[in-house]
């Protein structure tokens, strides 16, 4: 994460890649709210970012969402030893390629929902080898259910090693959060905590984008934890969505929408935990005993 890393540039025979806000306007690519874009221009602001992710010269970089290419140019510049882009938006293609041909070999351009891939196979088709690293400036309508997928692979640890993302400030606090912040503390905090350990690295203004957003964003990188406490991940996944999803009951009240119907007195017994206890006041560890027990109790395992 030190400047010292090595850093590769273009080749010296190319002319220099012209200026994002020049190549926005070549493409004719204003930021569309349907898509939830917001692109970075500030250049010392992508460098800090893929800084963030490094050290980066024998890393595959997955990258989500990079619109014309702010935050790709300054992951290779920084030494990438390869980016994978996957772009929904067709009008960004033209502007990666010139990326791409500005550092050859070095950048794959993929254009694919997002949403939609099965990341390991993914990962798989394009023969990557070695450690992963995803670092991105998500579009804001998909960065929450990106996460919450990555965070609920099948096999642990996952496919990637680190992940540094721009989320807006408010979905950043709920992934960090714990019972300590309990306004902020829900389903994203206790499946990103059971998993990884996950900190805010610095907050980006609303003036570094364009266009600039109403609210504050924050960049938090998550770094899977080798053995997280051992539960059922759709056990878990079904406990957090009933428990927050009616947060000021009573667990002995809000679990009675599981899926699955259990004695819900009895699960929180097996399970150590008051039941007049609501979501917000239980740990991580609390919601992994349940998970386990909910998980014997319906003969999920």
């Amino acid at each position: 994460m030190s400047d010292s890393q090595p850093r590769v540039t273009p080749l010296p025979d190319l002319p220099p890649l012209p200026p994002l806000r020049e190549v926005v306007a070549t493409h004719g690519l204003a930021a569309k709210k349907s898509l939830g874009q917001n692109f970075l221009f500030d250049l010392n602001l992508t460098g800090k970012i893929a800084r963030a992710a490094g050290p980066l010269s024998e890393a595959t970089i997955l990258e989500i969402g990079p619109g014309p290419g702010g935050l790709t140019r300054a992951l290779l510049a920084s030494g990438a030893k390869r980016v994978i882009a996957v772009e929904r938006d067709e009008r960004c293609l033209p502007a990666l390629a010139e990326i791409a041909a500005h550092y050859p070999g070095r950048l794959d351009v993929v254009a694919a929902d997002a949403l939609t891939l099965d990341y390991p196979t993914f990962l798989g088709a394009h023969n990557v080898a070695g450690p992963v690293r995803i670092c991105a400036n998500l579009p804001y309508n998909i960065g929450t259910p990106l996460l919450a997928g990555w965070l609920t692979q099948p096999d642990w640890p996952p496919f990637y090693e680190r992940m540094v993302l721009m989320f807006q400030r408010e979905v950043a606090k709920r992934i960090v959060a714990t019972p300590l912040e309990r306004a902020d503390y829900g389903r994203l905090g206790v499946l990103s905590g059971w998993r990884c350990a996950a900190r805010i690295l610095f907050d980006v203004p609303p003036s570094a984008f364009t266009p600039p957003p109403k609210i504050t964003s924050s960049v938090v990188e998550l770094v899977p934890r080798e053995k997280p406490l051992k539960c059922s991940v759709k056990a878990l996944e079904a406990l957090t969505l009933a428990a927050f999803g009616q947060r000021r009951k009573m667990l002995r009240q809000s679990l009675k929408s599981l899926p699955l119907p259990v004695d819900v007195l009895d699960l929180l017994a097996q399970a150590g935990i008051e039941p007049t206890r609501r979501a917000e006041e239980v740990e991580i560890a609390g919601f992994c005993a349940l998970a386990r027990a909910y998980a014997v109790n319906t003969g999920q395992i």
